[in-house]
This record gives structure tokens, C-alpha cells and sequence, in this order.
């Protein structure tokens, strides 16, 4: 069987601050912006390789959620336990280095993990959790 990665979802509460964490602090392109009402899904990926990329999208979109429920999501978003992206790079602790500068929220500096992986880890703007690993 051959299945690839194409999208995946991540959700967010302000699309301007989010646009602005994963375009101008990561340096991910906007591959597709769409609005319908007052949502907006902004895809985005690393510049120069559009496949996979994240769709950043509204939390509660989908018509089936209860209003406790999109409560519960939005509450774990803010504390960074509902969703995750991990990334990675050649050089982490220069990439730290660039992200922390930007004011980003910091999680974890650079660390070496026991099993075997170094990374570090922020929130983007809508709480979500982002974790850098360094490429082997």
C-alpha cells in the first residue's frame, strides 16, 4: 500500500496571530488561505515543500461539537493539551535560538531526551504545542 501524509489539522483561535507565529517566526509559506463566515482555514508548510502541510483551522468547525464541547477544546488549547506538531531541523539550538528571540513562548529549551531524541518545545499562539526535534 502507498499512503502519504498530505494535511493535517491543527487548530486556531486567531487566525492574524497565527499566520504571523508559523509564517514569520517558523518561515513556513501560505499555501492556501480560505474564509466562510467568520472562520478562516490558512494552510501552511515549510517553503519549498508544500506536502505535508498544516491546516490551521478553526477548533470547533464541525457542526456535530456541543457548545460544552467547544468550551472543553478551546480550555485545553490554552493549556497547551489538545493538540501537537512536531518538527524538525538541522541545527536545533540555532533554531531555539531564532524562535526564543521572537518572544515566542518557550516550553522546554534544548535538551537531550532519555530516549535518544534532543529537543526543545514552544506554544504557538493558540496554546498548541510545538515541539523541534533535531534531525539525525
Amino acid at each position: 500500500m502507498d499512503i502519504s501524509i498530505q494535511h493535517s489539522f491543527l487548530p486556531q483561535t486567531d487566525p492574524e496571530a497565527s499566520l504571523a507565529f508559523y509564517r514569520d517566526v517558523l518561515g513556513f509559506e501560505i499555501l492556501n488561505d480560505v474564509g466562510y463566515g467568520d472562520m478562516r482555514w490558512i494552510t501552511v508548510a515549510p517553503k519549498g515543500r508544500p506536502s505535508p502541510s498544516v491546516v490551521l483551522c478553526p477548533p470547533a468547525a464541525d457542526p456535530g461539537i456541543t457548545e460544552d464541547e467547544k468550551r472543553t477544546i478551546v480550555e485545553m488549547m490554552a493549556k497547551g493539551t489538545y493538540a501537537t506538531l512536531v518538527l524538525s531541523t538541522p541545527d536545533l539550538d540555532a533554531t531555539f535560538e531564532r524562535i526564543q528571540a521572537t518572544g515566542a513562548e518557550v516550553i522546554q529549551e534544548p535538551i537531550d531526551q532519555p530516549y535518544g531524541v534532543r529537543d526543545c518545545a514552544f506554544r504557538d499562539p493558540a496554546g498548541n504545542h510545538i515541539r523541534i526535534n533535531q534531525a539525525a
